[in-house]
């Protein structure tokens, strides 16, 4: 052993770059993220060839990152977040221990909402857009070309709303939960409703259907729309809340971590892939029978909507919720059938179960409403969750969703050409 190495337990023992990779079970380029993250320190050896680490500062990094820590690449290299919002256990989710689709059954989509967010159950929650907030969200979105789609509309809302606010970036908790029982509402008003005449009260699923349907809502079928916004407020990390986190780990205000996510689920394999299960649906109603559609779409090589999920080996608990609903309702018998009929065709091919895009398929389909509406319950549901987790970043160290990249480029320096 070198005079100057200390022995293996010494407190100011010293590692390679080689050494601390190894340990922390990372690439060695990750061990200089971690520098940049400041989650490690590091210095010269002497005659300036290479970095140190102090041992004792990465074995914990090391234990840390064993216990899916802070946001830090863990043992298998993948992004661990902690977080007390959501669980998901094989055919089963949680809010905060709650079992979720209990918590979307019994109680309305604001309470819902307001557990995720304290922790507390607060009965006859209701949520109030203020009028300057709802004037500057309608008039931009006013504004809009008329093909615009809801995604569009949700996003410009939240902007409108956001430079409506002057005190937005207040990250208190207090302050920023206000703005959650605030923006939410503002943007369900700042969507036009389908009947003109429409006068808004009650509930937010109530005020929200006046967008979607033009049919006249009775309690049963409002019933479905509120417990699919509670359903879907949360589902841990999505790829919309984990860009939401992203904007809040560098400190942008909710506004702007509402809109990140916003930007994420217009993707098909996201949020708007409920509308593609609305259309295939559709299609199947058309022609009675899900054989040649779906066929048809294994034959052009696409992913059939509205099936499978890579946390659930089974059926979606959100899709088995709103089904069972959806059974006590006539006008979903049709659509209902041709889902099942849907999923039974595409087992002979492969063994995938419905997921909850397919059920709001279902819904939307029997409720009157065009296929993109799905996308908007999507969106508005889940904006209660974008800001829980907005919420526990900011009690978090500031920029630390900073992830390495992995240079496969020309080797540097390159010459000019």
């Amino acid at each position: 052993m070198r005079d100057h190495e200390p022995a293996p337990g010494h407190p100011d023992r010293r590692l390679s770059t080689r050494e601390a990779a190894d340990l922390l079970g990372v690439k060695p380029e990750t061990v200089y993220a971690y520098v940049s993250r400041g989650q490690l320190s590091s210095r010269r050896t002497p005659g300036g060839r290479g970095s140190t680490f102090d041992a004792q500062e990465v074995e914990a990094l090391a234990r840390r990152n064993r216990r899916q820590g802070d946001g830090s690449p863990g043992t298998s290299g993948e992004l661990s977040v902690r977080t007390r919002l959501t669980f998901i256990d094989k055919d089963r989710y949680y809010y905060r221990g709650v079992d979720a689709t209990e918590l979307a059954a019994r109680h309305p989509y604001e309470e819902v909402a307001e557990w995720l967010w304290t922790g507390r159950l607060q009965t006859g929650t209701s949520f109030t857009a203020p009028a300057a907030s709802v004037e500057a969200a309608r008039r931009a979105v006013d504004a809009l070309p008329g093909h615009s789609g809801p995604t569009d509309r949700l996003r410009v809302a939240a902007v409108a709303a956001a430079v409506a606010d002057p005190l937005r970036f207040d990250l208190t908790e207090e302050a920023v939960l206000g703005t959650a029982r605030l923006l939410i509402p503002t943007l369900v008003t700042a969507l036009p409703p389908v009947r003109p005449t429409h006068r808004d009260e009650g509930s937010l699923a109530r005020r929200l259907w006046a967008r979607l349907s033009g049919r006249r809502v009775d309690e049963a079928k409002l019933r479905v729309l509120d417990t699919a916004l509670g359903l879907l407020v949360d589902h841990d990390l999505a790829a919309s809340t984990l860009a939401v986190r992203v904007a809040a780990s560098a400190r942008a205000h909710p506004y702007a971590a509402v809109s990140a996510g916003l930007g994420v689920i217009e993707g098909p394999l996201h949020g708007a892939a409920s509308g593609l299960a609305h259309r295939l649906l559709e299609e199947v109603l058309e022609l009675g029978d899900a054989g040649p559609v779906i066929a048809q779409e294994l034959r052009a090589g696409r992913r059939i909507p509205g099936l499978g999920h890579r946390l659930y080996p089974g059926e979606d608990p959100r899709a088995r919720a709103l089904f069972a609903l959806l059974e006590e309702i006539p006008d979903a018998a049709p659509a209902l059938a041709a889902a099942r009929d849907i999923v039974t065709t595409t087992a002979r091919h492969t063994p995938l179960h419905a997921n909850v895009d397919l059920a709001l398929g279902v819904l939307t389909a029997s409720f009157g409403m065009e296929p993109a509406a799905g996308e908007t319950i999507f969106a508005v549901a889940r904006t209660a969750g974008w800001i829980a987790h907005a919420l526990e970043e900011y009690g978090e160290r500031p920029l630390r969703m900073r992830p390495s990249g992995q240079y496969v480029g020309p080797k540097p320096p390159q010459h000019l050409p």
